[in-house]
């Protein structure tokens, strides 16, 4: 479950907790019960994730430096110990996702063939990171829909494409420390596809990610922390691209672990940012349904 490595559950996390404060009720704070239900889910799911992930690369994680000590490849753990496991994680999972109302049960669930489909990606494809993408954003749809009972598409698609465009920057970044092993095992991504030019190509990703959000933020009408929040993740992940060394590994793997702080921003520029907006009249107030 990386569980000694929490920042998988962050990332998961934070594209629910973005959804759920730009669906929270204008001058007010996000509804902390959804908040701690997506968190729990966060990490449940993220850890169902990387026993997933361990089923499908035992045989190439043996041959990996960073992963070779894994409990599948060490065999401390079987195949059969990781399904039954696998099993009780998705259990936990759909207990937590029965909380939400039926909409958001649908669109949860319809999630899991990502989750499952993710880990063979780099077999077939140079853009494995676009398919994590679309599994670790999907609560920047979940999250509106658990509040309002349905996506406002104007605002959650915006802030998909974002997430996705951060999950291909922080990711690439991420699999330039594997990027000699996967040569030599014939493993696809999106560090190899950029090669010299990731710095260049993430800049584009980074203003697409840029561009969604502003365009989330006008669509629910934020305020200007927000903007100023946005401003700030700007100029991260801009400090990120241009002191990035992706022929150091451990440079790549700070860089990567900086994204927690992006999230967090970004989080709270939604929330103070709701807290400045106008208290609707009470016969237009939204009705909430959890």
């Amino acid at each position: 479950m990386r569980i000694d490595r929490p920042i998988g559950t962050w990332l998961l996390f934070w594209p629910c907790g973005w959804s759920i404060g730009m669906a929270a009720v204008p001058s007010c704070l996000p509804p902390l019960d959804l908040l701690t239900l997506f968190a729990v889910g966060a990490f449940i799911m993220r850890g169902a994730g990387c026993t997933i992930n361990d089923m499908w690369d035992k045989d190439i994680d043996g041959k990996v430096a960073r992963t070779k000590d894994r409990p599948l490849v060490s065999g401390a753990l079987s195949q059969w110990d990781a399904l039954v496991f696998l099993s009780g994680q998705l259990g936990l999972g759909l207990l937590v996702l029965l909380q939400l109302n039926w909409s958001s049960i649908l669109l949860g669930a319809s999630s899991l063939g990502l989750v499952v489909l993710y880990p063979l990606m780099k077999r077939i494809t140079y853009w494995p990171q676009l398919i994590l993408g679309m599994t670790f954003n999907w609560g920047a749809l979940l999250g509106w829909s658990a509040v309002h009972g349905s996506c406002d598409w104007t605002v959650c698609l915006p802030l998909y494409t974002a997430g996705i465009c951060w999950t291909i920057i922080y990711d690439t970044i991420y699999a330039h420390q594997d990027k000699v092993d996967d040569l030599r095992l014939g493993i696809k991504s999106t560090a190899i596809k950029f090669g010299e030019d990731t710095k260049t190509i993430l800049s584009v990703f980074g203003g697409l990610m840029v561009g969604g959000l502003v365009l989330s933020g006008i669509q629910c009408g934020q305020t200007w922390p927000y903007y100023s929040a946005v401003s700030v993740v700007a100029a991260h992940l801009a400090n990120q691209l241009l002191t990035l060394n992706i022929n150091n590994p451990t440079d790549c793997g700070q860089k990567f672990l900086s994204n927690q702080r992006v999230g967090l921003i970004l989080f709270l520029g939604i929330v103070l940012g709701n807290l400045l907006k106008e208290m609707p009249a009470s016969d237009e107030a939204p009705v909430l349904d959890k």
